[in-house]
């Protein structure tokens, strides 16, 4: 796929996610040619310049000779690549190297075109540095995991190759690609930037689509359980109040409702006048998540295809000017929000799940079984989900309200977006087993209204479910069958069947 830089779309960052080789739009390479002879210009004038021929940080004030630029540069990565913890996940390792890429070609940090061409010719190649994923405070940049990717790029460090792990100078030569040795300015334009936060934020951002989607199909299939109204989906309702994003659910919900026989069972004389709110706030609640999504997604997609480098270069004037676009608090306040939507998500989810084998709230056998009492049924996996909701909500504290001050107080206000963005796959993957419990004890529950079937959509999901988890008669091993049905939320299984539903791009 080719990345126009400044100009790439949220569909087009979801695919590099997905595993599209990015190449750049030559239209670019001419603006790369300028920065870099900006730089030998402002070299060639001998004043000081940050990042250039200073030190860094709080040594910036520390003058550096013209013969120790390139160790410099070479300096500037090997002692910043102080990560710790767990490897980065290949994915993400790929969406940051993508990012960075996509800034040094906007013609802002200095860098030479060889230096862009590695890293691109590392991404074609499906070369994955081995990033450790802690160690940024999200300013002065993501320096010490993007310090990591650098390393691999001079062949110091590791590197992922088809899975297999090898000394970083081994795999460039086994590539065909010799070592980098850095021109001025061209470390710390590599190492200066938000795109550790920024890709881990885009894959949760990508994650969290699919699982609103998801979690949209479960609710429906919970309401036609408990035998609910799809009254409350009346688009006359939603107008009243015009949230877009409460709209599109409630139309999205009502849809998949169309159709019923076990709504149609119910229209006329249900003494019940009013659903529980985790049935009939559906599109209040999952509407304010999606409109929160897509003003994520806002703030992500404009730093995405932003510079974030620091000093910045404006070869039209052989300028470099030092400012703080390497901050990340936009990306900290867009990680935060996914935090909440993701919660949210969860934490009503898990409602339905506690309604439905409730026989006191849903009508239907205690815990879902035909045999309560010698069974369980669904007695636990509810409290599994309630486990995993609580787990979500103790990671969802903002993250960006905290702060420490680093390099002996020079960066005295950090944005914590790495740490806040990082957190997101954990609570993501919860989601997904919350969901997927969903998917069990609402099919289990419309199996109960035999032979009364829901609508083509519903009717879909559950005999896919099927094919995987009977229907539950007598108690039996659980586990399996909670991965089965977490497996099918994963792969987005559940909203291709059902067809068109609302997303951040619609």
């Amino acid at each position: 796929m080719i990345l126009r830089p400044g100009n790439v779309p949220y569909a087009d960052w979801r695919a590099i996610y997905h595993g599209a080789a990015p190449l750049l739009d030559d239209g670019c390479r001419a603006a790369i040619a300028a920065s870099a002879a900006s730089v030998e210009r402002i070299v060639a004038r001998g004043e000081p310049v940050y990042g250039i021929n200073t030190g860094f940080g709080k040594l910036a004030s520390v003058r550096i000779d013209t013969a120790d630029l390139v160790t410099l540069q070479r300096n500037i990565v090997l002692s910043h690549a102080a990560g710790v913890g767990e490897a980065m996940p290949g994915p993400i390792v790929r969406l940051m190297m993508a990012l960075k890429l996509a800034s040094l070609a906007q013609g802002a940090s200095g860098v030479r075109p060889s230096t862009v061409a590695m890293l691109e010719q590392m991404l074609v190649k499906g070369l994955i540095p081995v990033v450790p994923a802690q160690g940024s405070v999200g300013a002065s940049g993501d320096l010490a995991p993007l310090a990591h990717m650098t390393a691999a790029m001079i062949g110091v460090g590791e590197i992922i190759v088809d899975g297999l792990f090898k000394p970083a100078a081994a795999a460039l030569a086994e590539a065909g690609l010799d070592p980098l040795e850095l021109g001025p300015k061209e470390g710390l334009a590599l190492l200066n930037g938000t795109q550790f936060s920024t890709a881990y934020a885009l894959a949760a951002l990508f994650e969290a689509e699919r699982i609103f989607r998801a979690a949209l199909v479960t609710g429906i299939i919970s309401t036609e359980a408990a035998k609910g109204s799809d009254a409350p989906f009346d688009p006359r309702i939603h107008a009243l109040r015009g949230h877009r994003g409460q709209i599109d659910t409630a139309n999205a919900l009502r849809a998949m409702m169309s159709g019923s026989a076990i709504r149609a069972s119910h229209r006329d004389n249900d003494v019940r006048v009013q659903d529980p709110y985790c049935l009939r706030c559906q599109p209040q609640v999952m509407g304010a998540v999606l409109d929160l999504l897509r003003q994520a997604a806002t703030t992500l997609i404009v730093e995405a295809n932003g510079v974030s480098d620091n000093p910045l270069v404006f070869p039209e004037t052989d300028e470099a000017l030092s400012g703080g676009n390497f901050h990340a608090e936009p990306v900290a306040f867009a990680a935060d929000m996914l935090a909440m939507a993701l919660c949210e998500i969860g934490s009503i989810t898990e409602r339905r799940i506690a309604m439905l084998v409730d026989p006191a709230l849903s009508g239907l056998p205690a815990f879902l079984t035909p045999k309560p009492g010698l069974n369980s049924g669904f007695m636990i996996p509810q409290v599994t989900a309630a486990a995993l909701v609580s787990e979500n909500k103790q990671r969802a504290y903002p993250a960006s309200v905290d702060s420490i001050p680093t390099s002996a107080n020079q960066e005295d206000h950090v944005s914590m977006a790495a740490h806040g963005a990082r957190r997101l796959l954990a609570m993501a993957a919860n989601v997904d087993a919350i969901i997927g419990i969903e998917l069990l004890v609402a099919c289990q529950g419309c199996d109960f209204h035999a032979p009364l079937a829901s609508s083509d959509a519903v009717e879909a999901v559950r005999m896919r479910l099927r094919q995987d988890v009977p229907t539950l008669a007598d108690d039996r091993y659980m586990a399996p069958d909670i991965a089965a049905a977490m497996k099918l939320v994963a792969n987005n299984v559940l909203a291709e069947m059902v067809g068109e539903l609302p997303g951040i791009a619609a």
